[in-house]
């Protein structure tokens, strides 16, 4: 059985730094790791910065899915 709640990384920041003395830019980074509803189809809204917490609070969620 697939789990309901599952961990993915954060939707990157649509922001470039350009560098000044190298002439180049910076490509889009992600911030953190979000939880994903594979029942509805969504992501979730806390973003969270350190994947342990993410796996912490995808696992709380998917035990009281199941209860």
């Amino acid at each position: 059985m697939r789990a309901r709640f599952v961990v993915v990384s954060a939707l990157p920041i649509k922001e470039y730094h350009y560098r000044r003395a190298v002439g180049f830019c910076t490509a889009p980074s992600c911030n953190g790791f979000d939880l994903y509803d594979t029942v509805a189809k969504l992501r979730l809204t806390p973003t969270y910065a350190k994947r342990a917490d993410a796996q912490a609070e995808c696992a709380r969620r998917n035990e009281t899915a199941c209860a």
